[in-house]
């Protein structure tokens, strides 16, 4: 289960404090698929990425699990984003240097599994690049490249799967692939999704809706 208490996040905007997540309250249930929703700015990314340990809140709690994550060092924080949560981003974030199968293996490979080549492999297969393993990021094209990133988000069979506006990069059709296999993956793994998403019909496909404008859960538009 995902809890935010009151959690809020506030920035320095030219001298002048810009508040971009007021207080917010948020119950996420083990295996929902929760879409977060609202126009550019409104605070989805910076939600997600306060979940995941990425940055910190302002203000408020956040629990992962019973655990409160917001006084944890960077070091907890690394080890519990290798253990329960899974981060697709809209730009991918490859390593250029690495190849689609070295990719895959990096999360493996600092958590210290034996096994991260095999089951690397594995998930290559699963999101249909049994083939591209030996290619490296610039040889694959935009949909293969979140494929991958998808993948790697798996490595370590997280609980927890949070999605950035992955198929805004994207042209329609591999972006329906990509969200596919999400929703698939998420089915056949039990795993909670949050995804933040401009699309309409996407959010329409979620357990629940949460609609965030200007920092705020937007209720009218909910």
């Amino acid at each position: 289960m995902i809890e935010l208490r009151q959690v809020t996040k506030t920035v320095e905007s030219g001298g002048q404090p810009l508040t971009i997540l007021h207080p917010l309250d948020l119950t996420v249930p083990p295996a929902q698929f929760l879409a977060i929703t609202g126009p550019s700015g409104s605070g989805k990314s910076t939600l997600l990425g306060l979940i995941a340990g990425l940055d910190a809140p302002t203000a408020g709690r956040i629990l992962i699990a019973g655990r409160d994550i917001t006084g944890l060092g960077e070091d907890d924080l690394a080890r519990l984003r290798r253990s329960t949560i899974g981060f697709v981003f809209q730009f991918f974030h490859l390593i250029p240097s690495l190849t689609a199968l070295e990719n895959v293996c990096v999360p493996m490979e600092l958590a210290g599994r034996h096994d991260a080549v095999a089951r690397g492999r594995g998930l290559l297969a699963e999101v249909g690049l049994t083939d591209r393993g030996h290619h490296y990021p610039s040889q694959l094209s935009g949909g293969e490249q979140q494929r991958v990133a998808l993948a790697r988000a798996l490595s370590n069979d997280p609980p927890i799967l949070l999605a950035d506006e992955p198929t805004g990069n994207l042209d329609l059709d591999n972006g329906q692939h990509v969200m596919d296999l999400l929703l698939d993956i998420r089915r056949t793994r039990g795993a909670t999704l949050m995804l933040a998403t401009h699309d309409a019909a996407l959010a329409a496909r979620a357990d629940a809706r949460l609609r965030l404008r200007g920092g705020r859960v937007d209720t009218a538009g909910a």
